[in-house]
């Protein structure tokens, strides 16, 4: 049987087959974040026939403080959970099943959206996608952070998804404590990499608590910032080890301080050498993205046990009906 055709069960995460659509910002929202006509179509049409078995909704942000981006999703507040309910409804009908990505761009917000940013220190992001210096974040403010992943999370239960996503890749909040690139504190939430990722050791247990055991907790880690100076891959073991024992149930690995496309972009499966090394040293599933546009390589990725699961997106987004195509290849 083919690897990408076969069915995963490990008790706690029931999915069909091993093919992921990995989240992808589409700025499709209505102006306040939420849920718009276009996003419901958009997201009919790419899982329409449930041939991809689990859809991962782009980044949503928590608060206003961490909104990235214009037309970007929103579940900030309870006014939010009609519109997400629809959006979960319309993918389920569709056969596949539905997970929720949430987020707090901290110092990699857009400059038209926030002219105040915050991160774990007042430095400039390493990406360089604005020119703002944020603003350093107190205890207080990272316990209010906190808080706003919990309430998000309960949001995207309540709302009916599978399960629920936290962000911590592509330079945004959560990947710049991760980073030494851009986290320089002295207090507890600085230093090494238990130091750095103690806010969401946090999160982790404030949304665990807030949703039960049995929910799907997914985290996306960005395991590389492409820098001899940035994210060691000892640093990213430590940490997705540590994630697993606090709590996650699978982990997405993308890029971090690089974004979602590093210096060897013209790979397929640019991420995998992080995501093999990281699915030795956990005993959740993996999911590895990055440039995946051929059935072959993503089947060859998993024969190699590069990762549990594959994330197409940027192939599906070309063309809705590549994961249909795909799989009746491998038949």
């Amino acid at each position: 049987m083919s690897y990408l055709l076969k069915p995963f069960d490990n008790g706690k995460i029931k999915l069909k087959n091993r093919l992921v659509m990995p989240p992808m910002a589409t700025a499709k929202s209505d102006v306040d974040g939420s849920v718009s006509r276009d996003v419901l179509d958009y997201y009919e049409e790419k899982s329409k026939g449930g041939y991809i078995s689990l859809v991962i909704i782009e980044h949503s942000y928590i608060s206003r403080d961490g909104k990235a981006s214009l037309n970007q999703l929103s579940v900030e507040d309870d006014s939010m959970i009609e519109g997400l309910k629809k959006l979960a409804e319309t993918i389920h009908k569709n056969g596949s099943k539905a997970v929720m990505q949430i987020n707090h761009a901290g110092s990699n917000a857009r400059m038209e959206v926030n002219q105040k940013p915050v991160g774990p220190s007042a430095i400039l992001n390493p990406r360089k996608l604005t020119d703002l210096v944020p603003t350093e974040l107190t205890k207080d403010n990272i316990k209010e952070i906190i808080n706003n992943f919990k309430n998000a999370a309960i949001r995207v239960k309540k709302a009916g998804f599978y399960g629920v996503e936290i962000h911590s890749a592509h330079s945004y909040l959560l990947d710049q404590f991760l980073s030494p690139l851009s986290n320089k504190r002295t207090d507890e939430y600085g230093g090494d990499i238990h130091g750095r990722i103690k806010i969401h050791l946090e999160i982790i247990e404030a949304v665990r608590k807030a949703v039960g055991d049995d929910y799907p907790l997914l985290l996306r880690l960005g395991a590389t910032d492409d820098r001899e100076d940035g994210l060691t891959m000892d640093d990213a073991v430590q940490a997705a080890a540590c994630f697993e024992k606090a709590g996650v149930d699978m982990l997405d690995i993308s890029g971090g301080m690089c974004g979602y496309i590093p210096s060897n972009s013209n790979e397929q499966g640019y991420f995998s050498l992080q995501s093999e090394i990281i699915k030795k040293e956990v005993g959740i599933p993996v999911i590895l993205t990055g440039g995946i546009t051929q059935p072959q390589s993503a089947e060859n990725l998993l024969a190699e046990s590069k990762a549990d699961f594959i994330g197409v997106g940027r192939a599906v987004l070309k063309d809705s009906s590549w994961a249909e195509k795909a799989l009746a290849s491998l038949q």
